[in-house]
C-alpha cells in the first residue's frame, strides 16, 4: 500500500503524530501531509502549532501522552500512530514517566485497532549491557521494547546523531567546532558514531507508515559514513570553510563537566548536553540495514556526512530552518495560564508597566517587537542581559544563546533567547513566557497600539508570580534595575521604530543599544 492510496476502500488514512511541537515532529506532519496521508497532532498546547505553515492541512487536539482518556480520543479512527515524545529532563524519575507514557499509549493503540506504531529511538551499541547504558538509551530503548510488546505491529527506528539544521546534534557540532579554534575536549570524541541526516530520518519514518502489518521490530538507520566525533568536526570544519582545528583530548573530563563545559560554550544547555555526552561514551554504529527492504534507498540516499552538513549550513545561512531543537518546551518550564489583571486570584502579581509615542508607523514599531532578541538584542543594558543569561547557564537554564530560528518572523511556541513566544497578533501584540529558572513565573509583553489623537502608542508590560519568599525576595532585589533595563527597552524600541521609518532600509537600525 502507498501512502497516497488505501486500495480504494475509502479517505487516506490517518496518522497522529505525538510530538508536533517538537524537532522531528515539526518536521514530519508536512511529510505525511505531502505524501497523501491525513494527520492528526497530539499537543498539550495547541495554540503552538497554529503558526506553522501546515496548521491548516492537519488536524489538532489537545492531550497529553500520560493521560490515557486524551489518548483514547486522540487515537480514534487512527491508522497509523508516531511515538514522538519523551520525559527526558523531566525529573530523577524520567525513566518511569517514559514508561508509564509508554504502556499507556500501546495500550490505548492497541484498544483502538491501530495498524501500526512508529517510533524513533536512539541507536544502542552493541555488548554493552543495558545497566551501563546512559539513562537517556536505557529509557529510549525500554519504550521502544513496551511499544513492540504492545500488541499493535511496531516499528522502532533507531537513530544515532541526527544531522540537520536546527536538531540538537548539529547545534552542538556547529557551535564547538566554529567557537573553538584549539579546543581541550573529553575522550568520546574518539568515540565511532554514524551520523544520520534529518532528511533520511524523515523519509524512514514516513515509509514506516507503509509496511506490512506482520512487520513487527526496530531497525538501524544511519548514514553512510562511520566517523568519530573528532572527525565529525574535523570534517565540519572542512565543509564550513573554517581553518582546521586543533583538538586536544584529555581523560579528566567527565560527561558531567563536559556537559556543562558544552553548555558553556553552545547554545544547548548542560541538561540538555548531558544526556547527548553520555551516550557518546560508548561506538553507536548500525549493526544491519534492513530498513531499506522495505523503504528502499533512492538515489543519492543515505546522504553522506559532508552533504548533510552542507545542507543544514545552508538552511541556517538562509534563515530556512524549519524547527529547532528548542521547539520542544524546556523541561520543567511553567505552563500556568496568564494572570490577568480583573479575575485572577492567584497571589501576589508584580508589574512593571511602560508606554512611549512613537514617531512612526505601527507597521514599523511592529517590525521591530518581531524583531527582538537573537542578533538583534534587546534593547537595552545589554552586559546586563549577558549577565543574566550567564547566571542562567550557571544554575542550568536555557541562557541567552538559543536566538530565535528566524531572524525577522516569529511564530506561537518558538523559542526567543530565555523565552517563549506565547502569542503573537500580528501587528498588535508579543507574548513571551520567561524560561530562565526563576523563584516564579515571568511574562513580557509588548503592544503596538494607536492613542485616541491617532498617534502610534508602544506599550510593554513585565509581570511576575512570585513563588514563596524566595520570590518576592527576587523581584525586590532586581526592580531597582527596572528603570534601566525596561525602561531602556521601551525607549529604544519607540526609537529604533521612528529611526527606521525615516532611512528603512538601513541595516543597523535594529541594533540600538542602550548608552
Amino acid at each position: 500500500m502507498t501512502a497516497a492510496s488505501n486500495n480504494g476502500t475509502g479517505p487516506e488514512p490517518l496518522c497522529l503524530v505525538t510530538g508536533a511541537t517538537g524537532y522531528i515532529g515539526g518536521r514530519l506532519v508536512p511529510e505525511l501531509l505531502d505524501a497523501g496521508y491525513r494527520v492528526r497532532c497530539l499537543a498539550r498546547s495547541p495554540d503552538r502549532l497554529r503558526d506553522h505553515p501546515w496548521a491548516g492541512r492537519a488536524e489538532v487536539v489537545r492531550g497529553d501522552v500520560t493521560d490515557p482518556a486524551s489518548v483514547a480520543a486522540a487515537l480514534e479512527g487512527v491508522n497509523v500512530a508516531y511515538y514522538l515524545v519523551h520525559a527526558l529532563g523531566s525529573g530523577h524519575d524520567f525513566e518511569e514517566t517514559d514508561r508509564r507514557a509508554a504502556r499507556i499509549f500501546g495500550t490505548r493503540a492497541r484498544e483502538a485497532g491501530v495498524r501500526r506504531l512508529v517510533y524513533l529511538g536512539g541507536l544502542t551499541p552493541a555488548g554493552v549491557p543495558t545497566r551501563e547504558l546512559s539513562p537517556h538509551l536505557r529509557s529510549r530503548a525500554e519504550v521502544g521494547r513496551i511499544l513492540l510488546d504492545s500488541g499493535v505491529p511496531t516499528a522502532v527506528l533507531r537513530a544515532a546523531v541526527v544531522i540537520g539544521s536546527g536538531s540538537v546534534s548539529f547545534e552542538m557540532l556547529r557551535h564547538l567546532t566554529e567557537r573553538l579554534p584549539v579546543m581541550v575536549t573529553p575522550q568520546w570524541v574518539h568515540t565511532r558514531i554514524q551520523p544520520v541526516a534529518v532528511r533520511d530520518v524523515l523519509r524512514a519514518l514516513v515509509g514506516c507508515a507503509g509496511m506490512p502489518e506482520e512487520v513487527n521490530r526496530a531497525f538501524d538507520i544511519g548514514g553512510p559514513d562511520v566517523l568519530t566525533y573528532r572527525e565529525m568536526m574535523v570534517r565540519y570544519a572542512a565543509v564550513a570553510r573554517l581553518p582546521r582545528r586543533v583538538i586536544v583530548p584529555v581523560p579528566l573530563l567527565t560527561p558531567g563537566l563536559s556537559s556543562h563545559w558544552v553548555g558553556l560554550v553552545t547554545p544547548v544547555p548542560a541538561s540538555v548536553a548531558r544526556p547527548l555526552t553520555e551516550s557518546l561514551r560508548h561506538e553507536v554504529v548500525c549493526r544491519e540495514h534492513d530498513i531499506a527492504r522495505y523503504v528502499p534507498d533512492p538515489p543519492g540516499h543515505p546522504i553522506g556526512f559532508d552533504e548533510a552538513v552542507r545542507l543544514a549550513l545552508k538552511r541556517v545561512r538562509e534563515a530556512d530552518v524549519a524547527t529547532r531543537w528548542s521547539s520542544a518546551s524546556v523541561p520543567g518550564a511553567p505552563s500556568d495560564p496568564l494572570p490577568t489583571d480583573p479575575d485572577w486570584a492567584g497571589g501576589s502579581l508584580y508589574t512593571d508597566r511602560r508606554e512611549r509615542t512613537v514617531d512612526a508607523s505601527r507597521e514599523s514599531l511592529w517590525r521591530v517587537i518581531e524583531g527582538i532578541g537573537g542578533e538583534n538584542g534587546w534593547y537595552s543594558f545589554p552586559l546586563a542581559w549577558a549577565v543574566r543569561g550567564l547566571l542562567d547557564r550557571l544554575v542550568g537554564g536555557v541562557g541567552l544563546r538559543r536566538g530565535r530560528r528566524d531572524a525577522a518572523r516569529l511564530r506561537a511556541g518558538d523559542s526567543l533567547d530565555f523565552w517563549r513566544v506565547e502569542e503573537i497578533e500580528p501587528g498588535r501584540l508579543l507574548r513571551l513566557r520567561a524560561e530562565m529558572r526563576l523563584p516564579g513565573l515571568a511574562w513580557l509583553e509588548m503592544y503596538a497600539g494607536t492613542d485616541e489623537a491617532g498617534r502610534t502608542r508602544y506599550r510593554q508590560r513585565a509581570l511576575f508570580h512570585p513563588h514563596g519568599l524566595l520570590g518576592h525576595l527576587y523581584w525586590w532585589a532586581v526592580s531597582p534595575f527596572h528603570a534601566v533595563v525596561f525602561g531602556g527597552m521601551a525607549r529604544n524600541i519607540a526609537r529604533t521604530a521612528a529611526r527606521a521609518a525615516t532611512t528603512p532600509n538601513s541595516p543597523s537600525d535594529l541594533h540600538i543599544k542602550e548608552k
